[in-house]
Parts: structure tokens; C-alpha cells; sequence
């Protein structure tokens, strides 16, 4: 007898009444800042890559070469017989521009968070201490955990500091937080957090994956605040800023050996294609020799969200190209999306349960490869549709 699948299509039905089901718009070019989207040519604010470097040649000459010479794929997992020269150069690249002594790449940021994390607690004697804010993958890894667990209120490290007090006999204490996070794009107060971490033994873990290629002349938030060789863990995404595809840790050593060894989500994934990791390698590089790249994406976003604030929008916390337009309201924030998406300008609606109920928005991220006279297309059709709307 075959299983009963009902549940499946009622949950789904649920999610279509209250309109929180996903339908992903398909790309039909390169996502850049210009792209067509089923069938329609689009200003593009809704893709994280910042740098716009998806199409750099640099990036895809790179690709391209590594493909001809090793293949379309590596055959294997790293530790049997799956680590090729190119993973080895990508992550030496990685650890350099970190200014950091070594470096390891997962098949994505989501699961370095949830290899990761498990290998670093044992059980009710350690505790995680996470940011109330922080990202699913981080979630995700700490629920697979048998560690103690604490969640303090976002960036308070008053609170942060009253919990590593309160579990200063703990044996393993790690904290956790994301270095930009993505429904607002602040700014974690990482200096803070680790001198806190440092006064009570704990480790540091960072999630930057909206910070790389942004922060500290790219290199993310441990280079902005000059913490090089105090944050234990390091975590980043090609897939962001770089223009790629691919997970980061960064730090010591030891902890690139140690997670080398315990980490299932690297040990039992395949690797990189040879592709990949070329690109990879190539995103860095561009990243060190083009700095103008990131300057270019900070002049788009303080211009963006000065002028959106001179017109009276919200935009919460934003220190980063993450810039949200609080509409408060669920359907005023998909109204909003779907309005200037009529006007040619992808951006998305973000709603309840990803936010609270009285804090829907249209999150808007810059790149550096929209010009001036894009950015005051997009301001201009925010303006009108905020009127309709009564936003402004």
C-alpha cells in the first residue's frame, strides 16, 4: 500500500491561502546587475552578488581553462581521492587574503555552518551561545548538537557577557554570531564580542557571508575591526560577493586540520569541480588587484540609502548593502515588490515567519555593477510606488 501523502498537499495549501509559498523567478541571463527574467529585462536588486563578479572575465576564463584541463567534476570526496592542486591553491589564495594561516572550502556556506558546528561541542557540559538573529544554517548545525544552549538578544553583549557569567563552569563555551546579517544588514559588534569571549575562555565563531567582499576592504568584518588571529572560526561563501559558488572557514592550522578531520558535511561531500575552485581562486585574486570593485559597491549603497531616507522610507538598521524598505504589513510589502517589478526592477518581499508580522519588507542589496542612472531609475519608481502606497 502506498504511503499517505495528504499531508504534504495540505501544507502546501496552506502555505498558498496565507501567500508565504515560494515561487522563484527564473533567470533567463548571467544574474548581473541587468538581466532578463522570464521573458522581461529587469534592474536586478534582489542577488548578493555584490562585487558583480559572476561574469568577470578573470572568473570565468578560469573556469573555463580548469575544466578543459581536469574535468567537468573531481571523481571523489576530498579525503579519498577527491583534493586536486586547484583545491589546494584556492584555499592557500582564501587564507592570504584573509591574512590568516590556513583556510578549507565546504561545497557552500550552509554546510560548513552545519559540519562545522557539531564538531565543536560534545554535550550538556558545553554551550552555544547564539545571536537571536542568526542565520537557519547556524540554527540548523546547533540543533544537531547535544550541547546546552543560550540565544541572547540581537548585538547585545551586555546580555552575551550575563550568559557566559551565568555558564562560566561550562567546559566548551562557543559563541556564535553573523558578522552582517541579512534581513537588516547591520553589523554584529564582533570587537565587543570577542573581548567579552576572551575575558570568559570561549571560543568565537563568525558567519560572513555578507561580509566578504564588503567589509574591511573585502576581506569581511575580522579584518574591518583588525581581529586577524583572536576570532577562532571564520566562516564565508564564495557564492556571495565572490561571484561563485562554495563555503569558507578560515583561521589557524589547527582548525583547518581539526575540521578536516571531524567535519562530516566536508568529509562525506563531494568536492569542488575543478571549475569551481578555479573560479574561486580567480574571485580572490580580483578581489586583492581591483579594489575599485568595492569602492564602487560602497558609492552605490550610501548614495541609495541616503536618498531613500531623504524620501522618507525606512530603512531599519542598514550599515551594509543589505537595504531594507520596512512596509510593516505583509501585503503592502509584496504590493510594493510587485509594483516595481511591473516597472522592470527585481527586488523581493520578505515576510512572515523570515521576519515578524509588523515588519515585512522589500529588501533591496547593492552591486557595484549599477550605475548612477540605474540607481535613480529604481529610486524614482520607489517614490512613485511608495506614494500609492502610503509608505511616503
Amino acid at each position: 500500500m502506498a504511503a499517505d501523502m495528504s499531508w504534504m498537499s495540505e501544507r502546501l495549501n496552506q502555505l498558498k491561502q496565507q501567500d508565504l509559498d515560494w515561487n522563484p523567478p527564473v533567470l533567463e541571463s548571467a544574474s548581473t546587475s541587468h538581466c532578463r527574467v522570464e521573458g522581461k529585462d529587469m534592474i536586478m536588486l534582489s542577488a548578493n552578488n555584490y562585487l558583480n563578479l559572476t561574469t568577470h572575465p578573470r572568473v570565468v576564463d578560469a573556469a573555463i581553462e580548469a575544466t578543459r584541463k581536469y574535468g567537468a567534476g573531481s571523481g571523489s570526496v576530498r579525503a579519498i581521492a577527491g583534493t586536486l592542486d586547484i583545491h589546494i591553491e584556492a584555499e592557500k589564495k582564501a587564507a592570504e587574503f584573509k591574512e590568516v594561516e590556513s583556510s578549507l572550502i565546504y561545497s557552500a556556506g550552509y554546510t560548513a555552518n552545519v559540519g562545522l558546528i557539531p564538531s565543536l561541542v560534545r554535550g550538556k557540559e558545553d554551550i552555544i551561545i547564539s545571536d537571536e538573529l542568526n542565520h537557519g544554517s547556524i540554527i540548523d548545525g546547533i540543533r544537531l548538537t547535544k550541547a546546552s544552549r543560550a540565544v541572547y538578544p540581537h548585538n547585545d553583549v551586555e546580555a552575551l557577557e550575563r550568559t557566559l557569567r551565568e555558564n562560566k563552569n561550562a567546559e566548551r563555551k562557543l559563541i556564535i554570531t553573523d558578522g552582517v546579517f541579512s534581513m537588516d544588514g547591520d553589523i554584529a559588534p564582533l570587537d565587543d564580542i570577542t573581548e567579552v569571549a576572551e575575558e570568559y575562555g570561549a571560543m568565537i565563531m563568525v558567519d560572513d557571508c555578507h561580509g566578504e567582499g564588503v567589509l574591511g576592504d573585502g576581506k569581511g568584518i575580522v579584518a574591518h575591526f583588525g581581529l586577524q588571529g583572536r576570532v577562532d572560526f571564520e566562516v564565508g561563501s564564495y557564492s556571495k560577493a565572490m561571484g561563485v559558488q562554495g563555503g569558507i572557514l578560515a583561521g589557524s592550522d589547527l582548525v583547518r586540520n581539526y575540521a578536516l578531520n571531524h567535519s562530516r558535511s566536508w568529509l562525506l561531500s563531494g568536492s569542488q569541480p575543478p571549475g569551481v575552485a578555479a573560479a574561486q581562486k580567480a574571485a580572490v585574486e580580483v578581489l586583492m588587484e581591483e579594489p575599485q570593485h568595492v569602492r564602487k559597491l560602497w558609492e552605490n549603497t550610501n548614495y541609495f540609502r541616503t536618498q531613500l531616507q531623504s524620501m522618507g522610507f525606512d530603512t531599519g538598521r542598514s550599515e551594509t548593502p543589505i537595504i531594507p524598505v520596512i512596509c510593516g504589513e505583509s501585503k503592502v510589502a509584496k504590493d510594493l515588490s510587485g509594483m516595481l517589478g511591473e516597472s522592470g526592477i527585481l527586488v523581493g518581499a520578505i515576510v512572515f515567519p523570515m521576519v515578524s508580522r509588523d515588519k515585512a519588507r522589500v529588501r533591496t542589496q547593492m552591486s557595484s555593477g549599477l550605475s548612477r542612472e540605474d540607481l535613480d531609475i529604481v529610486l524614482s519608481e520607489f517614490e512613485r510606488c511608495g506614494k500609492k502606497l502610503g509608505l511616503i
